[in-house]
């Protein structure tokens, strides 16, 4: 939990330090906010009254009380404001609305062809982001920004999408000028693991860890963390590319021009084609008949429900992805230390418990620190828009979220 400062100057970070804490909780008093934050008890009041007059945070039940009168439990006005995400996945663009907590209001997909130009593309996604907020009845004034999630790499200081895998249409692509001129609204952009991670911390299990890792299973693999309650970019902005850690040193070949990465070994695609390539040597399996009559019928989709449903050809593949996702599992905590790692993005469905059982497995007996501290590992909640909830999350906590490094700013007097 974030600690506040009562030094002077410092206004906008304490009210984000408060409005930190009732985001984190299902109703929470004052007197609570000020243990927590380390504020004094006056400073939490005046934030709060602020807070309820501009309409962000209400108050709620009410809580006993040693002495005097009970304690009033304060929550986010979840109609304070919105936002707009939008996930430009290599397969499809999704789009979502979420109020001030990070709900999803509406969503919207469209599939990709891979002949449309990125211009038009765009175009599109911010044409039906307005229909969406039309449908639902929300004013542009009510709009805090538009979140877009993309793969990366991303160069954050131009606001470009510089060579994504599989999207030979969108090298240097000024997503950020383009999604701002068509859609109206400020416009944040990051890479889909970044975007996810965010959202995770501000309404899924991120919301009480001030140190964690997200690994996201897309259609490729990404990651991302959050160190000492703020999103860790790098040098580069890109920091997190979990999906390059190398766990089969003579595996198949990435993209990346390594061998044996985690996506070349663990993405979608290699499930599939490693499936595949058994189907097609005669292997029993339930998807045999499949196979059979339309391989393409035979996707990642459907192998992870027959894995969950017993399979021994699809569970043995499977099987295989989750040890080697518990491999990078043991390099996240050696080389982060962190207290939570989130498994989440369209690539964990119907197979989650598969791989966090295997993660567990090698979490609670091989990283050098595990009689110190076994990390925890827990699946995302998000819905299958997880990525796009995330993206929209992204306008939220750039607006409410601490900003320790503006802190740092105002306190050297910059």
């Amino acid at each position: 939990m974030f600690s506040g400062t009562n030094l002077p100057k410092m206004g906008t970070y304490n009210v984000n330090v408060v409005l930190s804490s009732i985001q984190a909780s299902e109703g929470i008093s004052r007197v609570e906010i000020a243990q927590q934050t380390g504020l004094t008890a006056q400073t939490v009041s005046v934030i709060v009254r602020r807070l309820i007059d501009n309409g962000i945070v209400e108050e709620g039940g009410s809580l006993p009380s040693a002495g005097g009168k009970p304690r009033k439990t304060l929550r986010i006005n979840p109609t304070a404001a919105y936002a707009v995400g939008i996930h430009f996945d290599p397969r499809e663009v999704a789009i979502v609305v979420v109020d001030m907590t990070g709900h999803e209001l509406a969503s919207s997909h469209q599939e990709l062809s891979p002949t449309l130009e990125p211009e038009v593309l765009i175009d599109q996604a911010a044409q039906a982001a307005h229909k969406l907020l039309a449908t639902l009845g929300i004013p542009d004034d009510r709009v805090l920004g538009v979140g877009a999630a993309c793969p990366g790499p991303i160069d954050q200081s131009q606001g470009l999408v510089t060579s994504p895998p599989r999207r030979d249409r969108w090298t240097d692509v000024p997503i950020k000028r383009l999604l701002t001129h068509f859609i109206g609204f400020d416009v944040i952009v990051d890479n889909d693991a970044n975007a996810a991670a965010i959202g995770e911390r501000w309404s899924g299990h991120g919301r009480s860890a001030s140190d964690f890792a997200y690994m996201y299973l897309g259609t490729g693999i990404g990651g991302a963390m959050f160190l000492s309650n703020n999103i860790y970019r790098g040098v580069s902005m890109n920091a997190g590319e979990f999906g390059h850690i190398v766990v089969e040193p003579n595996g198949s070949p990435c993209y990346c021009g390594n061998r044996g990465c985690l996506e070349a070994m663990c993405s979608p695609a290699a499930i599939t084609r490693n499936v595949h390539v058994e189907l097609a040597l005669g292997r029993d399996s339930s998807l045999s008949s499949l196979y059979q009559r339309d391989s393409s019928q035979v996707d990642h989709t459907a192998i992870c429900i027959a894995a969950a449903q017993g399979d021994d050809l699809a569970r043995r593949v499977i099987d295989r992805v989750a040890e080697y996702i518990a491999d990078c599992a043991v390099v996240i905590a050696n080389s982060l230390d962190v207290e939570l790692l989130v498994l989440g993005g369209k690539g964990v469905r119907h197979v989650a418990e598969i791989y966090k059982d295997k993660v567990n497995e090698a979490l609670s007996s091989l990283p050098l620190a595990r009689r110190t501290h076994v990390l925890r590992v827990a699946i995302s909640e998000m819905s299958a828009d997880g990525a796009a909830l995330g993206a929209a999350s992204m306008v939220l906590h750039a607006n409410y979220a601490p900003n320790t490094a503006h802190l740092v700013s105002v306190a050297a007097g910059g």
